[in-house]
């Protein structure tokens, strides 16, 4: 008998289970129930869990990244132009007297004279080295000798170019104008230069024969550019210019007077045909 059986007939009433007692064969009730508290009091047992294995933590390190350092770029110094380096030289004057002027050339206006044995440093020169500018040792003042003049020890080309780029002619404090209206017409090799300006006023002229105006040029002879100053009287020179050099031939006006000189005035060169 099963249990549901079981419990069907306990739940009869008495009566019923006396009078059916006879006719009922099996298990007796109480051993019924002895077997069912029996079988209620061993239950079966349950399956305990297998516990799960603890995990089990293995720290792994991380790879640490290597860094690579990336090379620093060493500063290139910069390239340094080597400053020539020039001579300066020690000069005698040879002639029993030389005059020493404010610029390269015996149209420029007087300094000082020298007599013969006087010593001087030759400080400068111009690109021919056909006149130097010389001073005396604890002067502040230079001028400009022609270099026949001088007994110079060494090589005058060894002593620096300083004009016209370096040195700069005594200006006039007299309120003068430079020249204006300058022009210049070339025929052939020859070009004629002219300007306008205002006249000398009384007491300002240097000396009787001093000239009125001074003009610089670079002119192209025998395939070189040659600096070539000019001393006029009037307002008007002519000087050659040939054909055939690499720089381009140029020229500058002056007017002078006893204290200096107003300019200058730049020609505009006419091109070589």
């Amino acid at each position: 008998m099963n249990i549901k059986q079981l419990l069907l007939l306990l739940s009869l009433p008495p009566l019923l289970l006396s009078a059916c007692g006879s006719a009922v064969t099996g298990t007796p009730v109480s051993t019924a129930i002895s077997s069912v508290q029996v079988a209620q009091t061993n239950p079966v047992p349950l399956v305990s869990p297998t516990p799960l294995s603890s995990a089990t933590f293995v720290a792994t390190s991380i790879p640490t990244a290597t860094l690579t350092p990336v090379p620093t770029a060493s500063p290139v110094p910069p390239t340094l132009t080597p400053v020539p380096t020039y001579a300066i030289l020690r000069g005698v004057v040879i002639p029993e007297k030389v005059s020493c002027r404010y610029g390269p050339g015996a149209m420029y206006l007087y300094l000082y004279g020298m007599v013969s044995g006087a010593t001087q440093d030759i400080i400068g020169r111009t690109d021919t080295g056909k006149w130097v500018l010389t001073r005396s040792r604890g002067d502040n003042k230079a001028c400009w000798v022609k270099s026949e003049f001088m007994d110079i020890k060494g090589d005058v080309m060894s002593v620096e170019m300083v004009y016209p780029d370096k040195f700069t002619l005594i200006q006039s404090n007299q309120g003068y104008r430079k020249p204006w209206n300058v022009a210049a017409v070339r025929k052939g090799d020859k070009v004629t230069i002219s300007w306008e300006s205002e006249a000398l006023r009384p007491g300002d002229e240097e000396s009787a024969t001093s000239v009125l105006y001074v003009v610089e040029t670079w002119v192209c002879q025998g395939g070189q550019l040659v600096f070539t100053p000019l001393g006029a009287y009037q307002a008007q020179v002519t000087v050659t210019d040939e054909a055939g050099c690499a720089q381009a031939s140029h020229g500058r006006v002056y007017f002078s007077e006893k204290h200096g000189y107003a300019g200058p005035s730049e020609i505009p060169w006419p091109a070589t045909p």
